[in-house]
């Protein structure tokens, strides 16, 4: 499908099917607009990347057809792909204030602010796009200006959820207008894409200031240093622990670099004004135990992040038997091992540690089903489809909308084309999607030739072999054999020198041609790294003639 005709399409190319790496694309009339360019995180599939991004190339051969990026909050799997991807999508970007200024901080630290246009969008006002009209709607989330886009197209309305939740009192920013909210639902909404995060909870998320009470409890029983570590981009949370340190009498420390961002953004943008004057590490050290609150990144076990350091003593702040750390944040699935290598650090030095399991001092900042049904209550959407969720999510989102009676509904995946409208939902085509890695600057296919090596020495080691040659393919001197990763521990000695003989054998009436020659040395030596280790490690020939 090259072009959209006329009707109107969607199509994931990420975060549908898993939770993170956000990208979607809405067709019209031979036009797209894209909502959302976000991250995902790498896995032990990934060895030696940190971040995974979405394969654009379905829109990039479609650039010209491109109108826009818009953008629902400042998440990293909803803005993290921007530095690296938005420059060759060539179209401008759209967000409100203070999802705007995180943004042009990721272009900077590329060098790419004056190359990427990001244009700053008021909560309510309306953006036309070729077809399309969009307007951003106020959502609570766990992050400042998360808003809803309402699409307006000729075939209808679309209400494109992004990440939210239903909170009257928000702390920071505006609550859902269960108003403006039913007015919309009321003039008529064709197809709702929403998150699929919570689905299986029977309970709501939680008000954000629900927290405060238990939080100021902890740290105002605490008779000594007490840290606090949440999501940095909660700023929400922030202004909450400005109160709760000031109601304790403790000064406050900030560690973490994006903490110091999302604090000077966010001021910027008109939150945090009354946060209090923060102390520097030195000057935290200084004083008493009982008069600091620390506020540290890293609540996901992140090894470089400063509560990993705090917890193995590799950072200027200390903590100290009867110190106590609160996990203001929720354990997010794959981290378990990471973080419980911090906590156990952490308890190896009677350091006492509070979670979200043990006190109400974190909610979640996406819907339960109580949330979603009020939603779809308001909205009365013709058709639903589900969306930033794994398969089993988003299978139960729609069996939950449909039991709401939501006419409609369907499961798609990345890469499934879908028509809304007319006669939608339907699934027309596939179209390529799939994840590419940020490799030190460069970024690579998830399953190209690199990534595949890579797992393939990870997995089974490599064994490195250099032969001298005459012009009569005899070997001068032996061979040199380097093993990396290859289980034979105190045997090494022996099994090189079987490998080497393996060499010296194989080229006993081995082929003259160089890349025959180097595939029976390669399949020898394999051979005997089996026999030895039940294991098929790579292996690396270099043939040198003199």
């Amino acid at each position: 499908m090259t072009k959209p005709g006329d009707e109107l399409l969607f199509l994931a190319l990420g975060g549908s099917g898993e939770i993170g790496m956000n990208v979607n694309l809405y067709g019209c009339r031979g036009k797209w607009i894209m909502a959302d360019l976000g991250v995902s995180f790498a896995d032990a599939n990934y060895p030696g990347i940190d971040v995974v991004l979405p394969d654009l190339d379905f829109i990039e051969k479609r650039q010209k057809d491109l109108l826009g990026l818009v953008i629902t909050h400042g998440h990293e799997d909803h803005i993290g792909a921007i530095p690296y991807l938005a420059l060759d999508l060539g179209v401008p970007i759209y967000a409100t204030a203070f999802t705007a200024g995180l943004i042009r901080e990721k272009l900077s630290e590329e060098g790419l602010a004056d190359r990427v246009k990001v244009k700053i969008v008021k909560v309510g006002e309306q953006v036309k796009l070729g077809d399309f009209k969009v307007e951003w709607v106020p959502l609570a989330h766990s992050i400042p200006e998360m808003n809803a886009l309402l699409i307006e197209t000729p075939f209808g309305k679309i209400f494109h959820t992004g990440d939210w939740k239903l909170d009257d009192t928000p702390v920071i920013g505006e609550p859902a207008s269960a108003e403006a909210l039913k007015k919309i639902g009321d003039k008529g909404l064709l197809a709702l894409l929403g998150d699929s995060t919570n689905v299986f909870n029977d309970q709501p998320s939680g008000s954000e200031a629900s927290v405060k009470a238990d939080l100021e409890r902890f740290v105002g029983e605490a008779d000594r240093r007490v840290l606090i570590t949440t999501f940095a981009s909660n700023a929400a949370r922030l202004q909450t622990l400005g109160q709760v340190a000031v109601a304790t009498g403790r000064q406050v420390c900030v560690a973490g670099r994006s903490l110091d961002r999302i604090i000077r953004i966010a001021k910027a943008a008109g939150y945090l004004l009354d946060f209090p004057p923060t102390v520097d590490f030195d000057a935290a050290m200084r004083l008493p135990p009982k008069q600091l609150m620390i506020i540290a990144t890293g609540g996901q076990g992140e090894a470089r992040a400063a509560l990993s350091r705090i917890a193995h003593d590799s950072h200027k702040l200390k903590l100290s038997e009867g110190d106590t750390v609160l996990f203001s944040s929720k354990q997010i699935p794959g981290n378990e091992e990471a973080i419980g290598i911090v906590q156990n650090a952490l308890a190896a030095r009677n350091i006492r540690m509070v979670t979200e399991r043990q006190a109400h001092i974190h909610v979640s900042g996406h819907p339960g089903r109580p949330e979603i049904e009020q939603l779809y209550g308001w909205l009365k959407p013709e058709i639903v489809i589900p969306v930033h969720g794994e398969r089993r999510h988003m299978a139960e989102h729609a069996r939950f909308a449909a039991s709401l009676g939501v006419p409609r509904t369907l499961v798609q995946q990345n890469g499934d084309m879908v028509r809304l409208a007319p006669e939608g939902p339907k699934i027309v085509s596939r179209e390529r999607s799939g994840r590419l890695v940020l490799d030190g600057d460069v970024i690579l296919a998830a399953d190209g030739p690199t990534m595949n090596d890579r797992r393939k020495i990870a997995a089974n080691g490599l064994i490195s072999v250099a032969v001298v040659l005459d012009k009569g393919n005899r070997a001068k001197g032996r061979p040199q054999v380097a093993l990396q990763g290859i289980p034979v521990e105190e045997d090494r000695e022996d099994f090189v020198e079987e490998v080497t003989e393996a060499v010296l054998d194989a080229l006993e009436g081995a082929p003259r041609d160089e890349i025959k020659l180097r595939e029976t040395l390669r399949l020898a030596v394999r051979r005997r790294a089996t026999q030895w280790t039940g294991k098929k490690p790579v292996i690396d020939v270099m043939l040198v003639r003199i």
